[in-house]
């Protein structure tokens, strides 16, 4: 099995553009069995009256932006972001039956804390593998029958990877948390990860810093601090927003490998290509 996990992907409804993948990009993504992109922003109406109460700029996105996710043959998008409830209830809403209308499957964010917490689960000839989503708490995360995204909570995450480790062959935790635009893990962040390596996660990739911020091998288990942007449209004066990483995960005869592919978005013009 093959899988490719991508970093932060946010196209607005104003800044839409066709032609904005390169063709090596999406050959990359065609020879992989299961792809998976962190939507980082609702597709739904622009409409102010459903904006919540937050800082920073509300994202979203219209349903345009599927026609590049098919194009790149992704299979699945993790929710579990600081963005996804910026258009409140029914900004979820309307994103989960966008998805659900084009067939790709989500983790991350539910109706409740109970579907925001389920685990994905893909299976493929006589493997299987876990893919648990959660983020930090800002202002998209749930609790018990709230709408929104899976709360970064040491004790809940711990439950969801030991039981991962009990129904799959291989459990990936993607993480969406860090700090932004700073290129080294904090050392709670370092810590944090480390320990759900020791309950079990198979491999720990996060995103939400918008660089790229380092890896490291512990205990024999790859941690990805942060893969950075993927495709993220808008002007940023930090030159780490436009370069990103794209991670492929191998998996043969029970055996898990993973292999990194930079990805560069260019400055002047709307285009994502390979480095």
């Amino acid at each position: 099995m093959r899988l490719i996990i991508a970093g932060d992907f946010c196209i607005s409804s104003d800044s839409f553009t066709n032609n904005i993948i390169d063709p090596s990009v999406i050959e990359l993504f065609k020879n992989s069995d299961f792809n998976v992109v962190n939507l980082e922003c609702p597709i739904t109406q622009k409409n102010d009256a459903n904006k919540i109460l937050k800082t920073g700029p509300h994202l979203c996105g219209d349903a345009r932006i599927f026609e590049i996710l098919k194009s790149l043959n992704v299979r699945a998008v993790t929710l579990a972001n600081n963005h996804i409830m910026d258009y409140g209830n029914i900004g979820l809403i309307d994103t989960i039956e966008a998805c659900k209308s084009v067939g790709i499957q989500r983790v991350g964010a539910g109706k409740d804390i109970d579907e925001a917490s389920k685990t994905l689960y893909v299976d493929n000839d006589d493997r299987k593998v876990a893919i648990i989503n959660f983020c930090e708490n800002e202002w998209s995360t749930t609790v018990l029958n709230d709408m929104g995204a899976n709360p970064l909570d040491i004790i809940d995450n711990t439950r969801q990877i030991r039981d991962a480790k009990q129904q799959a062959d291989h459990v990936l935790v993607i993480v969406h948390g860090g700090h932004e635009y700073y290129n080294l893990p904090s050392p709670r962040m370092q810590k944090l990860y480390r320990f759900f390596v020791d309950q079990g996660a198979d491999m720990v990739i996060g995103h939400h810093t918008h660089c790229m911020s380092g890896y490291e091998i512990f205990k024999g288990v790859p941690i990805y601090y942060s893969l950075g942007n993927f495709l993220f449209m808008g002007h940023s004066q930090y030159d780490d927003w436009y370069e990103g990483l794209l991670l492929e995960i191998n998996i043969n005869d029970g055996k898990i490998s993973s292999l990194l592919h930079p990805v560069q978005q260019h400055k002047k013009k709307p285009k994502l290509e390979l480095q």
